[in-house]
């Protein structure tokens, strides 16, 4: 069967962080990038973040042998909040712990449905004859310059997943599509229904969805990786028993809600 499908994956919740060094330039780069804007950084939120960046998921994502031992022709990081500090490009990063070889980028300015693009994209490349495996790592960081309700006002940890998919064999979760809407109700329309599908919910989805039977909902945590770190701890149990799982979440900065479609084996 063609396509792509999950070979390994690895999460990272709450890691240790690091004492805030290289703050001062770090805030000489915040005041260069907020005055134009009449802002300036809030010394005193920075200092007091957790402080793990962005290569620190990374390299704790790659750790895992499965995502470290994958030799991807393409990479992608996925990421809806910025680094603590934007001094390290984390895609070639990434590509450097897996043999250096793959097509590498970064996807963010998208909320929540960074890591559904990234899906797309590597169908794409797949299909092409581009990319046989592909990594896609969503990071989610805490420590920013400036106040952000979301961060502020929810419970939100520091947390990474990372997906590897290589070409289907017919077993496996296998990628189907990836889309998008303006409600939960109209994006699950065209993939609820089918016996053997599960639901899973993201914590953002506040909406009544149609009526489903295999329904799983994500707890609060995160905003951008929370499907994917779902994804990446239960994507074996779930290719065994269901012939369909449905990823959704809302964004709750949009109201925009995304869809991923994967096909298990059972």
């Amino acid at each position: 069967m063609s396509g792509l499908a999950v070979r390994a994956t690895a999460s990272v919740r709450s890691p240790r962080g690091r004492a805030p060094e290289g703050v001062p330039a770090a805030l000489d780069y915040f005041r260069d990038l907020l005055t134009p804007f009449g802002e300036k950084p809030d010394e005193e939120l920075l200092s007091r973040g957790p402080h793990v960046h962005h290569r620190d998921l990374v390299e704790l994502l790659v750790a895992d042998e499965g995502v470290g031992g994958s030799r991807p022709e393409l990479a992608i990081v996925a990421h809806a909040l910025p680094d603590v500090v934007p001094f390290t490009a984390v895609a070639p990063h990434l590509t450097e712990h897996l043999g250096g070889r793959a097509v590498n980028f970064a996807i963010g300015q998208q909320g929540l449905a960074a890591p559904f693009t990234a899906l797309r994209i590597a169908s794409a490349y797949h299909r092409s004859g581009r990319a046989a495996e592909v990594v896609i790592a969503v990071l989610e960081q805490t420590t920013l310059p400036t106040a952000f309700p979301l961060v502020q006002e929810n419970p939100l940890i520091d947390s990474a997943a990372a997906v590897v998919l290589g070409a289907s064999t017919g077993d496996g979760l296998r990628f189907v599509r990836a889309h998008s809407a303006g409600s939960a109700a109209t994006a699950l329309d065209r993939e609820l229904g089918e016996d053997g599908t599960l639901l899973v919910l993201g914590p953002w989805v506040t909406e009544d969805v149609p009526d489903h039977g295999a329904v799983t909902r994500v707890a609060p945590g995160s905003y951008c990786t929370s499907l994917w770190l779902e994804l990446a701890d239960h994507w074996q149990e779930w290719q065994r028993d269901h012939r369909r799982v449905v990823l959704c979440d809302t964004d709750p900065r949009t109201g925009r809600t995304h869809v991923a479609l994967f096909a298990g084996t059972p």
